[in-house]
């Protein structure tokens, strides 16, 4: 018998997440096997994190001089997610680099204990115009600290 491999992704609980955003299924979302297909789960993942720091207003998509280009994503799926559901995604940030930030996010349907699919992405941060890494801006800096 085999035993267990330790570096098998497992469901990450909500404590792991400092924030958290609801995102709500739609009839496209669901593919020919019943259920929201993989690559919806990466555009939560940019809505969740975008969103909020609109919302926080550290980000400018339409006049600010710095963007986030994401440079790696990954995810890992535990349960199915499907419409009509409400998803919650927890943000955190893993590292926060001179220029790059890596965020993770877990997806739960709504109200259960568990991620149903976990996963990063990592933004590095570049002059809109030149698209060269650039420092990040203080503001978003001080509202990145407090996901750490």
């Amino acid at each position: 018998m085999s035993e267990a491999r330790s570096d098998k992704p497992q469901p990450a609980p909500r404590s792991a997440y400092k924030v958290f955003r609801s995102i709500s299924t739609r009839w496209m979302d669901n593919d020919a096997y019943g259920h929201v297909n993989n690559v919806i789960y990466y555009s939560w993942f940019d809505t969740a994190v975008n969103a909020y720091l609109i919302e926080q207003g550290v980000l400018d998509i339409h006049h600010g001089d710095t963007i986030g280009l994401v440079i790696e994503t990954q995810c890992n799926y535990f349960s199915p997610l499907a419409f009509p559901q409400t998803v919650e995604a927890g943000i955190r940030v893993a590292r926060l680099g001179a220029s790059s930030v890596r965020y993770e996010v877990g997806l739960f349907a709504q109200g259960e204990p568990l991620t149903a699919a976990r996963g990063h992405f990592i933004h590095v941060y570049v002059d809109k115009q030149s698209r060269r890494p650039a420092p990040l801006p203080l503001n978003l800096k001080t509202v990145l600290e407090t996901l750490l």
